[in-house]
């Protein structure tokens, strides 16, 4: 061959280059279009779980708790459940789960709105705790507890 045939083939490979190149791209592209239409697996859908209704309150006697320092707490709390609880609650459990968590704290610990928010919470959790341990065993007889109120709450 001459230098005159050699340039010419080359000439043409390299003409076929960029067209190489945008055929891959495009085979990409409609690709990527055809899985993101018709072959992507449709997202699960969320089940939203209906907000629970409100059942029968339960209200317990005001208790009287040591508190650190020869301080007291006479605390009374009210046990808010949900409308298919199968059975009455036995408040004993929500009033052993108040002592244990007041019990030994100093009066700084509940003085502010803020720690009392954060004792009435961690008193909720301790609360459905001590009721859905027992319910374990029996799965039919799981309690909802949605609330739990303060309503005695005097320290000295």
């Amino acid at each position: 061959m001459t230098a005159t045939a050699e340039e010419a083939t080359e000439k043409k490979k390299k003409s076929k280059l960029p067209l190489i190149i945008i055929a891959v791209l495009v085979l990409v592209i409609v690709g990527g279009a055809v899985y993101f239409l018709f072959l992507k697996p449709a997202p699960e859908a969320v089940v939203e779980e209906p907000e629970p209704e409100a059942g029968a309150v339960l209200a317990l006697d005001p208790v009287q708790i040591n508190l650190a320092g020869g301080h007291y707490l006479q605390v009374g709390i009210a046990v808010q459940q949900t409308i298919d609880v199968a059975e009455d609650l036995d408040g004993s459990k929500a009033l052993d789960a108040t002592i244990e968590l007041f019990s030994g704290l100093s009066v700084e610990e509940i003085d502010t709105e803020k720690e009392r928010t954060a004792l009435k919470a961690e008193l909720l959790t301790q609360i459905e705790k001590a009721y859905n341990e027992e319910a374990t065993a029996d799965s039919d007889a799981v309690v909802n507890v949605m609330d739990v109120y303060l309503t005695t709450f005097v320290y000295q």
